[in-house]
């Protein structure tokens, strides 16, 4: 997406934050400052809502990857019982 060259004022301790954020995240200061705004778009709007949302992002996907070890699970016995299913048939047709 284009972006629009603008002249932003920011506190000492906003830009180190903004720079700090960038060097951690291989970013730059400017992408720093649009993924703020957009946290803010969307409704985000403090660190530890931020830090909440994450939290439960990570313990839904934990939730998720053991339901679908579970799925899984369950695939092999049925896929394993149909086999039988089907061995047993084709024994007894004989």
């Amino acid at each position: 997406m284009a972006t629009i060259p603008t002249h932003v004022h920011l506190q000492p301790a906003q830009r180190e934050f903004l720079e700090k954020q960038a060097k951690l995240r291989g970013t730059n200061v400017s992408a720093e400052v649009r993924a703020s705004i957009d946290l803010y778009r969307a409704g985000v709007e403090s660190v530890a809502e931020l830090e909440l949302l994450d939290v439960a992002t990570r313990k839904a996907k934990d939730d998720l990857d053991a339901t679908l070890a579970t799925l899984d699970a369950g695939q092999r016995r049925a896929k394993a019982f149909f086999a039988e299913i089907d061995s047993i048939k084709a024994g007894s047709s004989t």
